[in-house]
């Protein structure tokens, strides 16, 4: 079946804010004599609904916290770590390759519209998007496939003409509940996770073309996934 589009994940595959978010609220526990273990943040990574880092520290404060005081400061650590943030190797060129090749291509991301857009403005990287779904446009993000499904609707393609690109569990996870090819692209917070449930691993989008994996993607038979 030939491949007519590619989905991207946001935070993570695109740019890695997974690192600086963890560093943001590390500090903010930091700052109250409170423990974010890596492992709790993980659970989380690439979804939306499965840990609240504000729960958490009131919990082990034991007491009420000013969420909109917590938030804001987290928000102007978080920025200041992203400041001189650049896409992650290798997504500039799948994304030009993709245009080049007349791909259409998605978001799908348990963040917010109001994250994603303007980040990727940042980026440079708006306007090659035809499509963008975020938590704001699904009931449920992933784990859950809505996103994925939402993404796919929107682009006009079947699941088996598209492939996701993730870097975590619950992305792996969701693509698959779609249907879709799914290539796990880990970055430096997800490396140690469980990605098994992919198509195909790799470490980097650098270290494959994308015309390579068009043609791994349209063989006749898939060939087992590469473990990067």
């Amino acid at each position: 079946m030939p491949l007519r589009a590619l989905i991207f994940d946001f935070d993570g595959l695109i740019v890695d804010t997974e690192s600086a978010d963890y560093q943001a609220w590390l500090a903010i526990y930091e700052k109250h004599s409170a423990h974010l273990s890596l492992a709790r943040w993980n659970e989380g990574i690439g979804s939306y609904d499965t840990f609240d880092p504000y729960a958490h520290l009131a919990e082990q404060l034991g007491r009420p916290i000013d969420r909109e005081a917590i938030r804001a400061e987290h928000r102007a650590r978080l920025d200041g770590l992203l400041a001189d943030a650049a896409p992650l190797p290798g997504v500039r060129e799948w994304i030009a390759d993709a245009r080049q090749l007349g791909l259409r291509l998605g978001i799908a991301s348990s963040s917010p519209h109001r994250w994603v857009e303007p980040f990727l403005a940042q980026l440079g990287l708006r306007e090659p998007f035809q499509v963008i779904c975020c938590n704001d446009d699904v009931p449920r993000t992933k784990p859950d496939p809505a996103l994925y499904r939402l993404a796919l609707q929107r682009l006009d393609v079947r699941a088996d003409e598209a492939a996701a690109l993730e870097d975590s569990p619950h992305g792996v996870r969701a693509a698959k509940a779609a249907g879709l090819y799914c290539i796990a692209v880990p970055n430096p917070m997800t490396r140690t996770l469980d990605l098994d449930g992919a198509d195909l691993r790799i470490l980097s989008l650098a270290d494959l073309a994308l015309n390579e994996f068009i043609a791994r993607f349209e063989a006749p038979i898939q060939a087992q996934p590469l473990q990067g």
